[in-house]
């Protein structure tokens, strides 16, 4: 977010405010934000009304882009908060490719299908008689770029050549 949207004072994050990891992950892009002289607005819901709100409290602290937490909740209401993002022409970043695929602008995360499949992999482990004790705990080891050039487009957003370099998907 800080090479997308370079002249941007203060950036956004939206967290909900009933996940424990809420506030480590707030530290985590306060202290991001401060290495590259960003203030940080943080805004929190859990409900279709207070995604709402949360988004007018973006607009209203001035906040020039917008990182969305990782949250099922989120997830869940990806329509809605891609459509919010739209709507009020801010540029947003996600954990899941899946809001890109609705038209988000961009998604830096683990690949939702991997952590699946592993899943299923550890439950076929299991139902074939492994003790689940036993079982190494995986974390993700694949993580992607997705950019949509279209929505950079409509929100009159150059995205920088060293992102779209990095970038693992562009879609135009």
């Amino acid at each position: 977010m800080h090479e997308l949207v370079p002249k941007a004072a203060a950036i956004a994050i939206l967290v909900n405010p009933d996940n424990i990891a809420s506030e480590s992950i707030v530290k985590m892009v306060k202290e991001a934000g401060d290495g590259v002289g960003r203030s940080l607005v943080v805004v929190t819901g859990s409900s279709d009304r207070e995604i709402e709100s949360a988004y007018a409290t973006v607009i209203e602290r001035g906040a020039g882009g917008l990182i969305v937490a990782a949250d099922a909740i989120f997830n869940e209401r990806r329509e809605q908060i891609v459509a919010l993002s739209a709507r009020h022409a801010i540029p947003a970043i996600y954990e899941w490719r899946e809001f890109v695929d609705l038209g988000g602008l961009m998604s830096y995360g683990s690949s939702v299908t991997d952590e699946f499949r592993q899943v299923g992999i550890y439950a076929g482990r299991i139902l074939k008689g492994e003790n689940p004790a036993d079982l190494p705990v995986q974390q993700p080891t694949k993580f992607e770029l997705v950019v949509n050039l279209k929505t950079a487009k409509t929100l009159g957003l150059e995205v920088p050549t060293a992102i779209l370099l990095r970038a693992d998907e562009v879609i135009e």
